[in-house]
């Protein structure tokens, strides 16, 4: 019987219970992908992380939702680091996570923190009224006043509330296979600006906090406001902070994590 140990970690926090939760399994050796997936579907979080360690390489990190493999996934990321600091090197304070589909990704540690280096995703701009009215009406009355297209749909909103007393038709964003973004300038002095992210058709009505995102984010509101560094809110039930510093080719995105739950599972 194999026995592989994992941990529970809420990323973007310093609170339990607040923040993303990701489930995170250190790999001394491969699994095959099918069973990692079986894995994710088991533990039913919106990702779980699985890091390979590789002698004179550095660790392989890949993520995995109930549904699929993802590119690139921020809070797993974040949970990943905690993890990997604390119960594989402890005496250091970087590490370089190889991946499958976006490259190397740099993870620094500081006072507790831990700041990520993400590739940049800028959106190419859409027209609203190109954007299927479903869609829009399933998300609010209010008509964005701008959208863009990466990996994410982008819909910028112009004003803080829109975001925050959006009420999705979830039932009707079943039909849409995009992950959409929610965005507006924020109102409240602490944070530059707020988001919610939705992918109904993915298995996830609404992802708590999600890093991946701010690869588009930083860079629209960097241009917007003028700025390299800024807070986000992402404004989700749980909710969760991430500070963002906007480099030439890449975004530093730093959040807090929180170790909730370690455990075995036996195979």
């Amino acid at each position: 019987m194999r026995e592989l140990k994992f941990w529970q970690v809420d990323a973007f926090t310093q609170e339990p219970f607040k923040g993303n939760p990701a489930a995170v399994f250190i790999l001394e050796e491969e699994l095959d992908d099918d069973l990692m997936q079986l894995i994710a579907i088991e533990m039913n979080l919106s990702e779980t992380a699985f890091i390979l360690l590789r002698e004179n390489k550095n660790p392989l990190l890949r993520w995995f939702t109930p549904m699929y493999e993802i590119d690139l996934c921020g809070h797993a990321t974040i949970a990943s680091s905690e993890v990997y600091f604390s119960h594989v090197d402890r005496d250091t304070d970087k590490v370089v996570f190889d991946t499958k589909y976006v490259g190397p990704i740099e993870v620094n540690k500081c006072d507790q923190a831990y700041t990520m280096s993400f590739p940049l995703r800028e959106g190419e701009e859409v027209n609203v009224n190109s954007i299927p009215k479903y869609i829009l009406d399933s998300l609010s009355s209010s008509k964005p006043i701008y959208a863009a297209k990466s990996r994410d749909l982008m819909l910028v909103y112009d004003n803080e509330d829109s975001i925050l007393e959006m009420k999705p038709d979830f039932n009707k964003l079943l039909e849409c296979d995009e992950f959409i973004i929610v965005t507006a300038k924020s109102s409240n002095s602490k944070y530059d600006f707020i988001s919610r992210f939705f992918c109904a058709a993915e298995g996830i009505l609404e992802d708590p906090v999600t890093g991946s995102a701010h690869s588009t984010l930083a860079p629209y509101w960097a241009k917007q406001l003028n700025k390299t560094n800024m807070l986000a809110y992402q404004a989700s039930k749980r909710g969760g902070e991430l500070r963002l510093e906007m480099k030439a080719d890449h975004v530093n995105i730093t959040g807090y994590a929180v170790k909730l739950i370690e455990g075995c599972m036996s195979l």
